[in-house]
């Protein structure tokens, strides 16, 4: 049988969204300290402070609780690059590209480990619809703007993007890195020395 990973109802009141939202906090939080090894419905339900019973309420299956943290850091990250495209429409190539990573760093490095450990879990999830369709939608805004701008080979150019600036990312957080204005300008200008080149072969 398949394992379940959608939740077994939404929470309606506020008391049951604030029961679902500390499973979900302190999942987050054994994934960040302790890793996957770790997780299992008993250890998040008493970090939580709630009984197994109550998380099973919303949740038949750690996967699910999985999944629910997956769709939701998704959809921030989504929508902070939405902002961030509406917040630079017009700008220079440079300005946009700043505000992009801008809304990267924002969405990925407050909880460096939980993102690796998440990008890990995606792989026994499954989720290749849901992940598929996450990566056409990056590569549609992102390629939307390099596109405006006049950069070679779009599509190319939007990969090489995100596995830099995501790559540059993951590795300061993993070094412990806070200081998010300093990494922005070495993202920047990696980003944008990369980009120039790719506007000027156009010429």
């Amino acid at each position: 049988m398949p394992v379940s990973i959608e939740p077994r109802k939404r929470p309606r009141q506020a008391r049951a969204a604030a029961t679902v939202e500390a499973i979900l906090e302190a999942t987050a939080h054994i994934l960040e300290r302790e890793g996957l090894g770790a997780l299992n419905t008993n250890n998040i339900a008493v970090r939580a402070g709630v009984s197994v019973g109550s998380l099973y309420q919303y949740f038949p299956t750690k996967q699910a609780i999985l999944t629910e943290i997956i769709r939701r850091k998704r959809r921030r990250l989504v929508d902070g690059i939405e902002r961030a495209l509406r917040a630079v429409d017009g700008a220079t190539l440079a300005d946009g590209v700043d505000g992009l990573i801008a809304a990267t760093i924002e969405h990925q490095i407050a909880w460096p480990r939980l993102a690796r450990t998440l990008e890990a879990a995606e792989a026994f999830l499954p989720l290749e619809r849901e992940t598929e369709a996450l990566k056409q939608s990056l590569a549609a805004h992102i390629g939307g703007f390099l596109a405006e701008h006049g950069i070679a080979d779009v599509e190319v150019a939007t990969q090489d993007l995100i596995a830099l600036v995501r790559g540059m990312i993951d590795a300061a957080g993993l070094a412990g890195e806070t200081d998010r204005a300093f990494l922005a300008r070495r993202i920047g200008r990696a980003a944008r020395g990369y980009l120039m080149r790719s506007q000027a072969d156009t010429v």
